[in-house]
């Protein structure tokens, strides 16, 4: 896989403050059932990176702190990681919101029958990948027969509760653009989703969120592979809006990977932009998190930031303006 790395490190991309710590996002490993042509973590079958539980525990306690309010799951499929349902049940013990970012197709592999189940008794909001409502174009980016599957994903959620009406059991949808380019405005989207999923599948969903590529891991190598990677950074810069920069995910809250080591946002992570500790300058863990003052730390930005300020903005909650 080619490296982005280098095209990316001489930004002139503004400096952010960060506000107080309200958001951990979790990434629980890189093995997945999946190995989709967008994903920025490069995760697949054969990635064997897992959260161990001494990082698990030091996560349960990083909970207790003032103003963390929401523990957000990702992977690769979090599911996978046989801590994955410990975790989600003390974080609930605890008062914490629990987002699982769902993948959909795992919902029918063998061993998770009982998964979504589980998802219900817990009250997880569900953030799951459906980068289209189209069969061909979900297939054409993640893999022949994917469509299918989530499709039916959805309507076991939806017969658990999710994303009904009068239902506390949330389900979002995520878009990604197939190709180089920004997503469509979020809201005519959404109820051009709702209308085709609930016409064609009877299902139904709370919000869908349009996020970027960014051009970062497989994606990025893609990009420079087909001699794109010029001008999608420049539809980025071009497209740069400066409204959303109050609302970037990296504002107010911690990306932390499957070591226990902590980045400002999961594209950070996966180009290893780590922070740094204070004192020493090594790498920031988990473990330093209760002697430091984050607010000391400087947001660490390059070019693949355009991507959360192009158009209407990109977050892992969507659209920002």
């Amino acid at each position: 896989m080619l490296d982005t790395w280098p095209l990316l490190r001489d930004s002139r991309f503004p400096a952010l403050s960060r506000r107080p710590l309200e958001i951990l996002q979790v990434n629980l490993g890189y093995l997945c059932n999946q190995q989709c042509l967008h994903c920025h973590v490069n995760a697949g079958p054969k990635r064997s990176e897992q959260m161990q539980r001494p990082t698990v525990e030091r996560l349960l306690e990083l909970l207790a702190r003032p103003g963390i309010h929401t523990l957000d799951l990702t992977g690769g499929a979090p599911e996978m990681n046989p801590l994955f349902r410990e975790l989600v049940v003390e974080a609930r013990q605890r008062g914490v919101k629990v987002i699982d970012r769902c993948n959909l197709t795992i919902l029918n592999e063998p061993g998770y029958e009982d998964l979504v189940d589980f998802l219900a008794e817990n009250r997880v909001e569900v953030v799951a990948s459906l980068p289209c409502y189209l069969e061909e174009n979900v297939d054409g980016q993640r893999g022949k027969g994917v469509y299918q599957r989530s499709i039916d994903g959805l309507r076991q959620l939806n017969a658990a509760g999710y994303g009904q009406p009068d239902s506390n059991l949330v389900l979002n949808l995520v878009y990604n653009p197939t190709g180089p380019y920004l997503p469509p405005g979020q809201q005519q989207l959404e109820a051009d989703y709702k209308q085709r999923l609930y016409d064609d599948h009877g299902i139904r969903f709370n919000r869908l969120f349009t996020i970027t590529n960014m051009p970062i891991a497989r994606f990025g190598s893609m990009l420079i592979s087909k001699g794109d990677f010029e001008a999608y950074m420049n539809l980025l810069k071009d497209s740069m809006n400066l409204a959303t920069l109050d609302g970037l995910m990296c504002i107010n809250q911690l990306s932390v990977d499957w070591r226990g080591y902590v980045y400002d946002c999961d594209f950070n992570q996966m180009l290893r932009l780590h922070l740094d500790h204070p004192d020493s300058g090594e790498p920031l863990h988990l473990d330093h998190l209760d002697d430091i003052d984050l607010d000391a730390i400087p947001i660490r930005v390059a070019d693949h930031c355009y991507g959360c300020t192009a158009g209407q903005g990109s977050s892992c909650g969507g659209a920002l303006d």
